[in-house]
């Protein structure tokens, strides 16, 4: 086979998957939580907050499908310069999908249990931001925002996801009662928990990477990632081969841009990825 031939099959698989994301995604609002009152995280969670102040307080009507793409347009060219064009590609595609589904799927308007609401509806969404992130995008919005300050100050990703979803759960209280605000909060914490076990709850891994092929492996590696690497000399105990251990830090949203060049320039290499609590000194590469 071909690198063409794998990397056609890679895209269209990669583009299945988001759009499977994209698929569950407007599910669980549109059966879940817009019906229950329940907000999602990030974007999406903004767009029906103000999707909801729009239609209660104005004469002006704007679904929550139309707001999340309207909202993810700067965020989509912020990524598209700042962090990867292949990652914001699939980022939009999964934005426009989910729009085209949110707009076409009907809004469910009984609810028997909101708390039930809320928890199945979190499950369903974290599933398809889950599984969109293990194949390297993002659902847009926050993802986006939230690595690009990252990369700025190299303050952890969660940070910026805490705060943005905290303006969230406290406006939607304050205008809506803070039984919604509480609901939400659960909602998030079981959407959290789902991510973090189809995908990584790290949000910093360290790579090792043992291979004969560093300098190739290197060079791919600095055209398409930020990110710094330290190279250490290493030897087979069984072989006696003399080879290379590569070391990186990345963010969970890296990890599967770097899986896909290390399958492409050295697919024999050994490659053990570990937790990384804390990072001082220089994190990124400019």
């Amino acid at each position: 086979m071909s690198n063409n031939q794998f990397s056609v099959r890679e895209h269209v698989k990669i583009t299945i998957i988001v759009l499977v994301g994209a698929f569950l995604n407007a599910i669980a609002l549109n059966f879940f939580l817009i019906p229950a009152n329940v907000y999602a995280s990030g974007v999406t969670g903004a767009a029906q907050l103000i999707s909801n102040v729009l239609t209660d307080f104005t004469p002006i009507q704007l679904s929550t499908g139309i707001l999340v793409f309207l909202l993810n347009i700067p965020v989509i060219i912020l990524g598209w310069m700042k962090v990867g064009k292949s990652f914001t590609l699939y980022s939009f595609v999964s934005v426009l999908f989910m729009t085209i589904f949110l707009e076409f799927l009907p809004i469910k308007t009984q609810t028997a249990d909101i708390l039930l609401y809320a928890v199945f509806g979190g499950v369903i969404s974290a599933i398809g931001i889950g599984i969109t992130l293990k194949v390297g995008a993002s659902t847009g919005g926050l993802d986006i925002v939230a690595m690009v300050l990252s990369r700025m100050n190299d303050k952890p990703v969660g940070i910026y996801i805490f705060i943005i979803n905290g303006i969230i759960v406290v406006s939607a209280g304050a205008l809506y009662g803070w039984d919604k605000a509480l609901y939400t909060l659960v909602s998030l914490y079981v959407s959290t928990r789902v991510i973090d076990a189809i995908h990584t709850r790290h949000q910093k891994l360290t790579v090792m990477i043992v291979t004969k092929k560093s300098p190739e492996l290197k060079k791919a590696i600095h055209s398409r990632l930020v990110r710094g690497i330290t190279v250490l000399p290493a030897k087979g105990a069984f072989s006696n081969e003399n080879k290379d251990m590569m070391m990186i830090v990345l963010t969970r949203y890296e990890l599967f841009e770097l899986e896909h060049i290390i399958k492409e320039v050295d697919p024999h290499a050994f490659t053990n990825i570990v937790q990384t609590t804390a990072v001082f000194g220089l994190f990124r590469r400019e």
